[in-house]
């Protein structure tokens, strides 16, 4: 049994190891929305090499992250971390000396494999190390450091472009991890799981990779039209399919198809794609709305984005509590409808923008719609499996969650008419920026109908999450992402 105690010192460097290493994805997952504008100058890029900037890791962080939650359970927790750090800070120097847009974007999937090793560690670590009369209270303050560099995020990533540059955005990973490693490798205990055997699902995972991959490239070019287009969404449509058949019939797949005999657990991931989805491609288009039409600098637009971050942090402890009282209907109801609100709020944003008469309003409604939802949606997914697969149920949760945003970055600037130089004129990306507020609030009240529909109340005795504060939709999870 694991018997740290959080006041040790052995405690708290735990502690501080998580939080930095957590930090790294959190940062690079707030900031580089908000550097977009000022990368694409520099590399003199189109639009589809921003959307991939943003995509290229998202597509290797969501196809490999159930497996290197597997590879920490096995191979050693303490060691897979260490290696996702370093892996990370490796990918995010070539990030930041990236002379092409090409290089960038191949580093950037590097760093996708990076993330995928480092954020399943992360929570898993102070789940096999401290004493179990402490593990919440260790769960609760990563959650809220978690939550505090979400809401640093974007301001720090707005300073750095608009003073050093953006490719400081990328470089600022070096001296966290040079601080993380040395404290993981003298601090962390080393722990696996003995429970954990069997064949890793590598082929699940790169089918799961591939799909992801092509499907985007397929979205994002499919403006070009070409026949190359519609052969790489064939391809991706096969390698999907390739990787359902893969995960039926394999005896310990990476996604096993029967976790969605749970009615509850299908409802919620309805929900996540349907309102992920929006999220990604709000905050993907908002950066850039508030530079590029309401003439806002990259750090007025990262200050700008801080209410919503605020009000999650303060009060999301309060929604998980209100969600056990009422059941999850209500919130995931309720908190998508808020959220659909605040995105038509945002055509009010428009050239030369007043913040407190027009942006203001619309990220305070967004804030007061994610704090009613976010946390409610994390606990039900835990409450609709059995415990012994909880970490499993918040892994697919989380998996879903970057699926959807990744696909709302490749598909929502296609569905909203925008060319490929559309974020060099204001006058086109308003325009098309009106239209695609409406297509995420739509998406919204679909997954409002979802909870309205599908969702029940869950049993008096189902597992309920060890910490209900959320910073962020891109903060720290309430639960392990991995297999136990």
């Amino acid at each position: 049994m694991p018997d740290v105690r959080l006041a040790s010192p052995q405690g708290k460097w735990i502690l501080l190891t998580t939080v930095l290493g957590s930090s790294m994805v959190m940062l690079d997952s707030t900031v580089v929305n908000v550097a977009l504008p000022r990368i694409g100058r520099d590399l003199n890029a189109n639009l589809a090499v921003l959307q991939w900037t943003v995509n290229a890791y998202m597509v290797t962080l969501a196809g490999l992250i159930l497996l290197g939650g597997s590879l920490g359970d096995r191979y050693g927790r303490r060691g897979i971390f260490v290696l996702g750090v370093v892996w990370f800070a490796a990918a995010s120097l070539l990030c930041g000396l990236a002379p092409t847009s090409g290089v960038l974007i191949a580093a950037r999937a590097l760093q996708g494999i990076g993330g995928a090793l480092l954020t399943p560690g992360s929570l898993a670590l102070i789940q096999a190390s401290f004493h179990p009369d402490d593990r919440s209270r260790a769960v609760g303050l990563w959650s809220g450091f978690g939550g505090i560099g979400a809401a640093v995020g974007p301001f720090m990533g707005g300073w750095l472009v608009t003073g050093p540059g953006w490719r400081w955005v990328f470089l600022l990973n070096i001296p966290l991890a040079l601080l993380c490693v040395p404290v993981a490798v003298r601090h962390v205990p080393e722990s696996a799981d003995e429970r954990s055997h069997g064949r890793f699902d590598v082929l699940g995972a790169a089918l799961g990779a591939l799909a992801l991959a092509l499907l985007t490239y397929a979205l994002i070019e499919a403006r070009s039209g070409s026949p190359a287009v519609a052969l790489t969404g064939g391809a991706g449509l096969a390698a999907a399919l390739a990787f359902l058949h893969v995960e039926r019939h394999r005896p310990d797949p990476m996604l096993p198809p029967d976790i969605f005999a749970s009615r509850q657990f299908t409802a919620v991931n309805l929900v996540t794609l349907c309102v992920y989805a929006a999220f990604g491609g709000f905050f993907f288009l908002t950066a850039l709305q508030l530079q590029v039409v309401a003439g806002y600098s990259p750090l007025a637009a990262g200050t700008a984005l801080l209410p919503t971050t605020a009000l999650m942090l303060l009060f999301s402890s309060r929604s998980g509590a209100l969600a056990d009282r009422t059941g999850p209907r209500l919130p995931l109801t309720a908190g998508p409808l808020l959220c659909a609100a605040a995105m038509l709020l945002m055509l009010r944003v428009g050239p030369d923008a007043d913040y407190l008469r027009d942006v203001l309003p619309a990220l305070l409604v967004m804030g007061a719609g994610m704090v009613t939802l976010v946390a409610p949606l994390t606990a039900t997914v835990l409450a609709s499996v059995g415990s012994a697969r909880a970490g499993l149920a918040s892994g697919i949760n989380k998996a879903a969650a970057r699926v959807a945003g990744l696909v709302a970055v490749a598909a929502l600037p296609l569905l909203a008419g925008m060319g490929p130089e559309a974020y060099r004129s204001p006058t086109a990306f308003d325009a098309a920026f009106g239209r695609a507020m409406p297509i995420c609030a739509g998406t919204l009240l679909l997954g409002s109908a979802l909870a309205f529909t599908l969702v029940r109340r869950p049993p008096p005795d189902c597992r309920r999450p060890e910490c209900r504060t959320h910073g962020n939709v891109t903060a720290p999870p309430l639960e392990a992402g991995r297999r136990s």
